[in-house]
């Protein structure tokens, strides 16, 4: 799915200290770096680490980004806490054609029937991912991988020095986890205007 010549909204759901904010920061960082307009933010609030956070990251190839309010009609949802899904509306004004990434082990097919979510969806096992690579189960980077390969927003190679200033000793495990997710992101084909399950 890519975005040329238009801009790209794309909000996070997480919890405090599950990065969401982070993750926005080093996408806006990448694509600025790629001479395109960028912006993250995240929302303000009584935010605790463990409670329910937003972050949101705009992205234009070739127009300056104006406005400064925080994004309630997405193109893209990613959530890095499944646990989310039954205490948040994460799918509330995303964009017709629009998609949520899930960090989650359950099959689209689950997550569709436990929480009824009628529009299209991506899933990756990010948790599991980031254990392996990483050895802690803190998934921000994880799921930039899924992003990227959802939008192609930004390239690859534009990630790397954002997360090497990021993260120094430990950024090649987490570029690592970033390129692992970005292959094993399922994303739930379109056939027609109808999603193929």
């Amino acid at each position: 799915m890519e975005y040329p010549g238009k801009m790209i909204e794309i909000r996070w759901h997480g919890r405090g200290g599950q990065g969401a904010v982070t993750s926005a920061e080093i996408m806006a960082e990448s694509a600025i770096s790629e001479g395109k307009y960028a912006q993250a933010f995240p929302s303000f609030g009584p935010e605790r680490r463990g409670a329910p956070v937003q972050a949101f990251v705009r992205i234009s190839a070739d127009q300056p980004i104006r406005m400064r309010f925080s994004i309630t009609d997405p193109d893209v949802v990613v959530v890095l806490d499944p646990g989310l899904l039954g205490a948040v509306n994460v799918a509330a004004g995303l964009k017709p054609g629009g998609i949520i990434v899930i960090n989650t082990v359950k099959t689209v097919a689950q997550i569709r029937q436990e929480y009824n979510l009628n529009v299209r969806l991506a899933t990756v096992t990010a948790t599991k991912i980031a254990l392996e690579q990483l050895g802690v189960p803190i998934t921000n980077t994880t799921m930039i991988g899924a992003v990227l390969k959802i939008t192609e927003a930004v390239k690859m190679e534009s990630l790397i020095e954002p997360i090497t200033k990021r993260f120094g000793r430990l950024a090649e495990k987490n570029i690592s986890a970033l390129k692992r997710a970005y292959a094993e992101t399922i994303i739930e084909e379109l056939a027609g205007d109808k999603l193929r399950r």
